[in-house]
């Protein structure tokens, strides 16, 4: 049901989002007086922010069960997740600053 539900948000997303991302000759032809673009900055923070928060709670969560596993191996490991935690949550900031740019 998840795999299902994911799907019809990505394609709900480019029909909203498919006036936003077009070129200006398409936008004028295609053009029914709404403006998407307000639709489609809620939508890219939206995912964004839900998919990001998923991905860093797995990683942390195998990062924690790893050093649970070995605590040895605590310095071998917390670097490496801080850096990953860090590369996603600038996916995020980046989905920030095209959405306030729409």
């Amino acid at each position: 049901m998840k795999h299902i539900t994911f799907f019809i948000t990505i394609i709900v997303s480019f029909i909203v989002c498919g006036n936003v991302f077009a070129g200006t000759e398409v936008v004028e032809a295609v053009n029914t007086g709404l403006d998407l673009a307000p639709i489609g900055a809620g939508l890219i923070m939206a995912m964004a922010a839900g998919l990001g928060t998923l991905a860093q709670s797995k990683a942390a969560a195998a990062a924690l069960e790893g050093i649970t596993r070995n605590p040895e191996s605590k310095d071998k490991v917390q670097t490496p997740m801080i850096i990953a935690l860090a590369f996603m949550e600038s996916l995020v900031i980046f989905a920030f600053i095209t959405a306030l740019s729409l």
